[in-house]
């Protein structure tokens, strides 16, 4: 008798077409979304004389190179500018749906497809960036894709695989106050290495994910690529089901029943076997900052930054001192003692409505110390703060209200970048040397960590905001 099987097991058969001899198996796409770094994937497409085969199944959106200011007239770059444009055209070209600089649906794809319900359980999503791991909050097997990789899907609608292990961690135990789903997921990170999971699949399970709302599971899910993770996962269950229902894109009516059924049986068999199991108290965690140029270098905001001579491994050790010499920090200094030259509050990872009204609880009634930029992940979210007055906080405190895109986050536009020897206070994913910018220092955290350090000046810990203003 065979045992039960994951989650991750369970989508991979249903979409899994054929095994080559050399084990890899081609997999069925039922959903890719593209945006405007995605060019070079219909170049080869052309040349190789494709064309689309399921444009209906395939989504555009203008996120990396876009100005999240003033217009096109905030891109001055005319290569960049051209990218964006060239992502249209190639849409258009294929008949490809696609929401283009200024359209009403436009954002960051990880942002755009939960909230549209173009990402739905059970589906295998593809996109050509690292972080389409987002989408797996919702029960999606979603990773992402090379050029080459693109252009395949593009033109055959499915992909090779080699088939990757499974991970279960767990987080159990209730959150304390001022810990969120970034902290969550930099302390996993912090205890298992940026390399810990590499060659998994994860699943989140416990009493802690259950507790988190749709955006903090679509945060954890997006970094479990900075572990190394192929994908992450988490099954749907009935808080899924409400956040999809009435989605533009989900189903509706009898679909909709229909859908809702299979989504059910969408979780790990009780017997199923996972190739390596993870357990955290999630009563263990408190808010979390990274010090070093990786999302593992992450340590409680209470705590100091760690010696390297304390660490055993000699390869770790290395990295350690080479990332505190980027840095310029020294072994010993109390994180809440570090000052910062700017604040941004966006991308993939923390730009949603919830992110964005935990940064207005902090800011509220305050002014900030240092330049700090909110960049809202899409259009619908940032229509949604101005409904509810979250733009006003935010000027009133004196930070930049912009336009959707993936701005300072990957510094990609050539305008939203932080300058040479600046330390930034970020909402993103990655704090690698040059991320936000040549010779820019990046120090990760949550919204809330962020909006207190804006405040400060320095970085801080969001609970002495949190209680003062309770």
């Amino acid at each position: 008798m065979t045992g039960g099987r994951t989650l991750f097991e369970k989508i991979w058969d249903a979409h899994e077409i054929t095994v080559s001899e050399n084990g890899e198996s081609l997999l069925y796409v039922d959903r890719h979304f593209i945006h405007d770094g995605t060019s070079q994937a219909f170049e080869k497409l052309e040349l190789a004389g494709h064309t689309v085969r399921s444009p209906h199944k395939t989504f555009g959106t203008a996120d990396h190179y876009v100005p999240t200011r003033n217009g096109l007239e905030g891109l001055p770059d005319p290569e960049r500018r051209a990218m964006v444009l060239r992502l249209e055209e190639d849409a258009k070209r294929h008949n490809i749906r696609c929401f283009g600089f200024g359209h009403h649906n436009q954002g960051i794809v990880h942002v755009i497809g939960p909230e549209l319900g173009l990402t739905l359980p059970g589906f295998l999503l593809v996109c050509g960036d690292s972080h389409t791991s987002t989408h797996g909050a919702l029960g999606a097997f979603a990773f992402g894709v090379g050029a080459s990789e693109v252009a395949h899907v593009l033109a055959t609608q499915t992909i090779w695989q080699a088939r990757p292990k499974t991970m279960r961690i767990t987080l159990d135990g209730h959150a304390g106050v001022g810990v969120t789903a970034k902290d969550m997921i930099l302390h996993m990170i912090g205890m298992i290495g940026a390399g810990g999971a590499t060659g998994h699949v994860i699943e989140y399970s416990g009493s802690g994910i259950e507790a988190l709302s749709m955006e903090g599971r679509l945060t954890l899910c997006n970094m479990s690529i900075e572990a190394g993770a192929r994908a992450g996962l988490i099954a749907p269950d009935t808080k899924t089901v409400a956040y999809l229902k009435g989605k533009t894109f989900a189903p509706s009516g009898a679909d909709w029943d229909h859908a809702v059924m299979h989504w059910q049986t969408l979780t790990s068999d009780s017997d199923a076997a996972f190739d390596r199991d993870v357990r955290i108290d999630t009563g263990d965690i408190s808010p979390t900052v990274t010090w070093g140029t990786s999302p593992e270098d992450a340590v409680p905001v209470t705590a100091a930054v760690p010696d390297p001579q304390g660490e055993p491994d000699a390869e770790r050790r290395a990295r350690m001192i080479r990332a505190l010499d980027y840095m310029d920090l020294k072994p010993g200094t109390p994180m809440e003692s570090i000052t910062v030259d700017r604040v941004f509050i966006g991308s993939c990872t923390n730009s949603r409505i919830e992110d964005l009204r935990a940064v207005a609880e902090i800011l509220k009634g305050h002014k900030t110390k240092i330049p700090a930029m909110v960049v809202p992940g899409s259009m619908i979210v940032k229509a949604a703060a101005e409904a509810e007055g979250l733009d006003r906080i935010f000027v009133e405190a004196g930070v930049e209200w912009r336009d959707p895109g993936c701005s300072m986050c990957v510094a990609m536009n050539g305008v939203d970048v932080v300058g040479p020897g600046e330390r930034c206070a970020s909402t993103s994913n990655r704090n690698f040397a040059g991320r936000q910018g040549r010779a820019a220092r990046t120090h990760l955290m949550s919204p809330a960590m962020a909006a207190a350090t804006a405040v400060a000046g320095h970085i801080v810990d969001p609970r002495k905001s949190l209680v003062a203003g309770a």
